[in-house]
């Protein structure tokens, strides 16, 4: 499992009193209201800050670090990841999971047949789809699971492992 999120990759400066622009990777901005430290993955290395404020702008996050009060400070950082652990993670519904816990996990079907790993998930808007590979098989397919009822039975990211029903259909596309 995934020790740390990102949530975030920080697109530019906003102002000269050391806010940034953050363009959000995560869904749903409202995680950012109750956010209290990032870790930065900066080209010269990791660090934490700690949140002072935080506001909305478009589709865009301003978020303003302790200690930081000049353009000077963070500009030098822009394009980095920001990331945040899985203790200041969102608090997740019973029966929900984070998808990076999910990128790896092995793929059955109902009568235990073996199609391969999650390898990522599309977010489409009406239903997620998980996008399924056996990448141990040169040439092997890839299945485009839709992320239902009928179609995915069971997914337990504790045991890596995610079990789906073939709709008819879905080994022809």
């Amino acid at each position: 499992m995934e020790d740390r999120f990102r949530i975030g990759i920080f697109a530019s400066t906003h102002g000269i009193r050391g806010e940034i622009k953050v363009y959000p990777t995560t869904d749903s901005l409202e995680r950012f209201k109750d956010l209290k430290e990032v870790i930065m993955e900066a080209k010269a290395g990791e660090k934490a800050l700690e949140v002072e404020k935080v506001r909305f702008f478009k589709n865009m996050v301003i978020l303003k670090f302790k200690g930081i009060d000049n353009i000077n400070d963070i500009e030098r950082d822009k394009g980095s990841s920001l990331f945040v652990t899985r203790e200041n993670a969102a608090k997740l519904e019973e029966g929900s999971y984070y998808i990076a816990d999910l990128i790896g996990a092995r793929v059955v079907t109902d009568d235990d047949r073996y199609l391969g790993t999650l390898q990522d998930v599309l977010q489409t808007g009406a239903n997620d789809v998980f996008i399924v590979r056996d990448t141990a098989v040169k040439g092997s397919r890839e299945y485009l699971l839709p992320h239902i009822r009928d179609c995915v039975l069971s997914v337990s990211p504790e045991e890596g492992l995610i079990r789906v029903h073939m709709m008819n259909g879905l080994e022809d596309l």
